[in-house]
């Protein structure tokens, strides 16, 4: 799971300047339950800090010094490792993602698809919020390997809005993926 990462930005008047003070915190995933991180640094707020974007998510709010705290967090939603999916997960993970998802449709015996593995790795590393990376293993979910009519391993599917939009068999390399997913993000 990626590493969601909430700055926290305080800014308070002095009497000949503006001082902002950052606190980063971390929240890891369930494997990392319990440790969290703090960094405290201090920043000029005459520009923004080099993290805000436009795309961050932000809340404001005032605590109990009268300052003024805007949490900002870029990394929400981002997962940048392949996850594995189910018969019973099958629909709320792939069909209702609201972003593109690509499948990898494998089995621990299938030694091309231990070879695409890294390459799948990768992938959802690089795509880590524009795209979300699944991995079915076909020997413990045979019928979304039947519905979808996998006959080979590996098969890569992509879907975007629920549909099956393209497959791609076979130990292929990374810029066949690339080009693949670049049309669907």
């Amino acid at each position: 799971m990626a590493l969601e990462t909430c700055f926290q930005v305080s800014t308070m008047a002095a009497a000949t300047s503006r001082v902002c003070v950052l606190n980063g915190h971390h929240s890891f995933s369930s494997k990392e339950k319990g440790l969290k991180l703090s960094a405290h640094s201090r920043l000029s707020s005459s520009s923004p800090p080099p993290y805000f974007s436009s795309s961050s998510s932000l809340s404001h709010s005032v605590n109990q010094k009268g300052l003024r705290s805007r949490i900002v967090c870029k990394a929400r939603e981002a997962v940048d490792e392949v996850l594995v999916v189910t018969e019973s997960t099958w629909e709320n993970e792939v069909i209702a993602s609201e972003k593109p998802v690509l499948v990898d449709f494998w089995a621990p015996w299938c030694g091309p698809c231990r070879m695409i593995a890294p390459v799948i790795e990768d992938l959802a590393k690089t795509y880590a919020g524009k795209l979300v990376c699944y991995k079915v293993n076909t020997d413990d979910c045979p019928n979304i390997a039947t519905r979808y009519g996998i006959r080979s391993i590996p098969t890569v599917l992509f879907f975007k809005n629920g549909e099956k939009k393209e497959s791609v068999i076979g130990a292929v390399p990374l810029s066949t993926l690339t080009t693949a997913i670049e049309k669907y993000i």
